[in-house]
């Protein structure tokens, strides 16, 4: 009896090491990464899981920048207060 796996589509495949690890590296580079992030988050084809995986940084991107613009605006202005 022949044992039928099914196939993926090339979309669904998951990635391997090397390609996380590339994704990574390139989502780090500073104004390419935010870039690279946008496209692959954004884009109808690619890879669906790095697709998920891009616009899970961009909401941690934002989260991280929302959170130090309150730190600055916060401390920024209780040391306005301190020097008063």
């Amino acid at each position: 009896m022949e044992v039928i796996s099914p196939q993926l589509n090339p979309d669904q495949q998951p990635l391997n090491f090397k390609e996380w690890a590339l994704y990574i590296f390139l989502s780090g580079i500073p104004f390419i990464g935010i870039i690279l992030l946008l496209v692959w988050a954004f884009s109808a084809d690619g890879n669906f899981h790095r697709r998920e995986w891009a616009k899970g940084m961009l909401l941690i991107y934002l989260i991280v920048i929302l959170l130090s613009a309150f730190s600055f605006m916060l401390f920024g202005g209780l040391a306005l207060l301190g020097m008063q």
